[in-house]
């Protein structure tokens, strides 16, 4: 018989902290920073309390954690938009990538929105540089487009900030799309018909045809 080998220490981390930040997302999400206390988290994550301040230091820590990961997803949705893809390609495709993350990463996403109707105050100045450069990245790409004919003239900021709030909907604001649609919860289908909507009624309005 062969004997199973022991979880190793690199990956009993992993599963203790994937535990942890799994169980203090939700309660960030709902209690904000101030309103959690790491008490709560060890309860939810069914870890001694002990154990959570062994894998992170401080509360503080665990929350730039989540926050750091979050601005991760995000940053590879976007590596869609690229100068040399056909703007419907690339676009259609940082419009799925987006509603598919928000829909796998819904509480996340809704933790993400309150930290910032809070202000903001957990973001490093390191983060906040970070999202400047690559929202910079990406409205070259969409300038470069506008320059070779590809695209009516937008201001490329407001036009990502547009993206961005159509696709991020489905994700903080499950819930009134849920009832919109008169349904208990949000489907597969409903996402995939948000992103034919999206995709047609954006694209169509400020692409030019060939």
């Amino acid at each position: 018989m062969v004997m199973s080998k022991p979880p190793s220490d690199a990956r009993i981390r992993a599963r203790n902290e994937a535990k942890i930040l799994k169980a203090a997302v939700k309660i960030f999400s709902l209690k904000g920073f101030d309103g959690t206390r790491i008490a709560e988290i060890a309860d939810a994550s069914g870890l001694p309390k002990a154990n959570v301040y062994y894998y992170f230091a401080t509360k503080e820590a665990i929350y730039e954690t989540l926050v750091e990961r979050l601005l991760t997803g995000w940053d590879k949705t976007l590596e869609h938009i690229v100068a040399d893809r056909e703007p419907r390609e690339a676009l259609s495709a940082y419009i799925h990538a987006k509603l598919e993350y928000s829909r796998r990463h819904v509480i996340e996403s809704r933790f993400f929105a309150n930290e910032m109707l809070r202000g903001g105050r957990f973001l490093s100045s390191g983060q906040k540089k970070h999202m400047q450069d690559i929202t910079r990245e990406r409205v070259e790409v969409i300038e470069e487009w506008i320059r070779q004919g590809k695209m009516v003239a937008v201001e490329p900021n407001h036009f990502f900030m547009m993206l961005w709030a159509a696709t991020q909907f489905y994700a903080d604001f499950t819930t009134v799309a849920a009832v919109t649609l008169n349904k208990s919860q949000l489907t597969r289908d409903d996402y995939d018909c948000a992103y034919e909507t999206i995709v047609k009624t954006v694209l169509d309005g400020c692409l030019i045809a060939e």
